[in-house]
C-alpha cells in the first residue's frame, strides 16, 4: 500500500476509543512518518496505543482550553473522534458543542486550520434526541469557525473491538431470548477500517475539504436482524421479541436506573426514530475511494465461537 500525503503531526481527539484505536494503527500502515498525537487522561491504560512508535500518548483533559493549546503547538491537522452516546442534556452539550467551540477557537489561535470531524448520521437541529441535536450543534460550529473542515457522518460502526453485535452475541450467550426495543430501526453499519480508511483519505485530500461525507456501509438492515446476526455467528441464537413502544420505553427507562453505563436509554431509541441510514443527497465513502466491506466479509472473522475463544484467552493473559 502506498503512503500517503498526511500531515507529518496530527492532534487525534478520543483517540483511545474504538474508531481512534482503529485510525491510528492504519496510520501506522499506510503514514508511518505521521506523528499522531493522542491525548488521554489515563496514558498507562492505553495498551494498544503503546505499541505502535508513531503514537505520542500525552496526558490531559481535553475540555480544558489551556490544555488543547498546548496539544495543537506544532500539529499541521486535527481529527476529533469525542463523542457520548448516552447522558443528560448538559453532557452532550459539554461533549458534542461545547468542546468542538473550544476546539475551534484553539485551532485559530494556534494557526491550525485543518479539521475532520467525525459526527454521526441523522443529525438534525430539530432531531427527536438529544445526541442528534447536540451533534447537529457541535457540527454548525465548526462549520461557523472557517476552518478547513471536513464532516464525516457514519452510521453505526461494526468491527472486531465493537460495543454493537460484540455486546448482543454476549447477551445471547445467557439469556433465553431478547426483548428487543426499537426492533425495526434501520441502520446502515459501516466497518471501522473503512471509517479509518475515510478519515485518513479525507485528510489527504484537498477536495474533502467543505464536504459532509456519509459514511455507511453496502446494506440496510433493521436492527433486529443484527441481532439475530449476532447470535448466529456466535453460537448461541435466540429468539427475538420486539417491543411495543410503551414496553420499548419503559425497558430504556429500567436500563437507565441500572449500575454502569447503560446498555439502552430513552435518548437511544429517540434516536432510533431516524433511519440510521445515508440520505443519498451527500458524498459518500466512494467519493474517498473506499468501496466499503459488508457485514458478511468482515463480521464472521470476530463473532465465530473460535475467534471469540482467542480473544477471551489474550485478554486473561494481559490481565494476570
Amino acid at each position: 500500500m502506498s503512503t500517503l500525503p498526511l500531515p507529518r503531526r496530527l492532534l487525534l481527539l478520543g483517540g483511545t476509543g474504538f474508531v481512534g484505536r482503529a485510525l491510528c494503527e492504519h496510520l501506522a500502515r499506510v503514514a508511518p512518518g505521521c506523528r499522531v498525537v493522542v491525548p488521554t487522561r489515563r496514558p498507562a491504560a492505553a495498551v494498544t496505543l503503546r505499541s505502535l512508535p508513531m503514537v505520542e500518548l500525552v496526558a490531559a483533559d481535553v475540555h480544558d482550553p489551556a490544555a488543547l493549546s498546548r496539544l495543537l503547538a506544532g500539529c499541521d491537522a486535527v481529527v476529533n473522534l469525542v463523542a457520548v452516546l448516552h447522558g443528560d442534556e448538559a453532557r452532550f452539550e459539554r461533549v458534542h458543542v461545547e468542546l468542538p467551540r473550544r476546539l475551534a477557537a484553539a485551532c485559530q489561535a494556534g494557526g491550525v486550520r485543518r479539521l475532520v470531524h467525525v459526527s454521526a448520521l441523522g443529525v438534525a437541529e430539530d432531531a427527536p434526541s438529544r445526541y442528534l441535536r447536540s451533534k447537529a450543534r457541535g457540527e454548525v460550529v465548526l462549520r461557523q469557525a472557517g476552518l478547513d473542515l471536513t464532516v464525516l457522518r457514519p452510521s453505526v460502526i461494526f468491527g472486531a473491538q465493537d460495543r454493537f453485535l460484540n455486546l448482543f452475541a454476549a447477551l445471547q450467550a445467557v439469556a433465553p431470548v431478547v426483548p428487543l426495543a426499537g426492533a425495526q430501526a434501520l441502520f446502515q453499519p459501516v466497518w471501522v477500517g473503512d471509517v479509518a480508511a475515510a478519515i485518513a483519505a479525507a485528510l489527504a485530500r484537498p477536495d474533502s475539504i467543505g464536504q459532509t461525507i456519509e459514511c455507511a456501509g453496502p446494506q440496510r438492515v433493521p436492527l433486529a436482524a443484527l441481532v439475530r446476526l449476532a447470535g448466529q455467528l456466535s453460537g448461541h441464537p435466540r429468539t427475538i421479541v420486539p417491543l411495543p413502544g410503551p414496553l420499548a420505553w419503559l425497558q430504556a427507562l429500567v436500563m437507565e436506573w441500572l449500575p454502569g453505563e447503560p446498555l439502552m436509554t430513552r435518548d437511544n431509541l429517540a434516536s432510533m426514530q431516524v433511519p440510521n441510514v445515508a440520505s443519498g443527497q451527500l458524498p459518500g465513502l466512494e467519493a474517498l475511494g473506499i468501496q466499503p466491506a459488508s457485514l458478511a466479509a468482515v463480521v464472521p472473522g470476530y463473532l465465530s465461537p473460535g475467534q471469540q475463544c482467542a480473544r477471551l484467552d489474550a485478554w486473561r493473559a494481559r490481565h494476570r
